[in-house]
């Protein structure tokens, strides 16, 4: 049986038991409802059904493969990401003066469900991006706002992060990767990381990777860990 978004059920939830009316009565999202959410839900069905779902068997039949040093996805995974690029849903809810939508997070979430329904293994790479885009959006400084919001949330670069360890995965708190701070201003990181989900691929023209690392004056557990971009 052919996927088939569930734009109708989506709709239900956010209506009957999400409690969506909360967000309309914002005043900055006051024109998110009604015929607004379910045009944007519909557009994004569309391409789920259209683009997306066909490719969960070209993956299955033909996994990425490692070529000459470069990671080469399933046949059709690189359209199908630019699809989704060029259609603006990876900044979906990216702040406008990025160039993003705007939308609630709520909407955003129902996007992204059925995005994930119709190919999950695609659909991790602009999931992995806006969470880059969240924690740049909260506390990069200006000029790496300016530098990479701008090309992450068009989907021209993606993100990823670089959490686990040979040592450390579910337990964050017992990475081992260690920052040390230059003369210039920037680190130099040491340590190994496994796992590292859309951490290289043939979709996007750069792969943006946020890395999680312990400062040399950092506290034990995940009190002493940062973020590097």
């Amino acid at each position: 049986m052919p996927y088939r978004s569930p734009v109708d059920e989506v709709l239900f939830l956010l209506d009957h038991v999400a409690g969506y009316d909360q967000v309309t009565r914002t005043e900055r999202f006051a024109e998110m409802g009604g015929d607004m959410v379910q045009a944007i839900l519909a557009e994004a069905g569309k391409l789920c059904d259209d683009v997306l779902a066909p490719l969960q068997r070209a993956g299955d039949l033909e996994p990425a493969r490692l070529e000459n040093g470069v990671v080469r996805t399933s046949p059709g995974f690189a359209d199908g990401y630019r699809a989704i690029a060029q259609g603006g849903w990876v900044g979906a809810t990216a702040d406008p003066e990025h160039g993003g939508m705007g939308l609630p997070n709520a909407l955003g979430m129902a996007i992204n469900d059925m995005m994930s329904g119709a190919c999950l293994a695609l659909q991790l790479a602009p999931l992995l991006t806006v969470g880059q885009i969240e924690a740049l959006e909260h506390h990069a400084p200006d000029w790496i706002k300016d530098l990479y919001l701008p090309k992450l949330t068009s989907g021209e670069w993606t993100g990823t992060m670089n959490l686990t360890e040979p040592g450390a995965g579910s337990d964050v708190g017992a990475l081992r990767s260690k920052a040390e701070r230059l003369d210039d201003g920037s680190y130099a990181i040491t340590g190994q990381k496994i796992f590292i989900t859309w951490g290289d691929h043939d979709a996007a023209e750069n792969v943006c990777h946020l890395v999680l690392a312990r400062l040399p004056d950092g506290g034990a557990g995940t009190k002493g860990i940062s973020l590097f971009l």
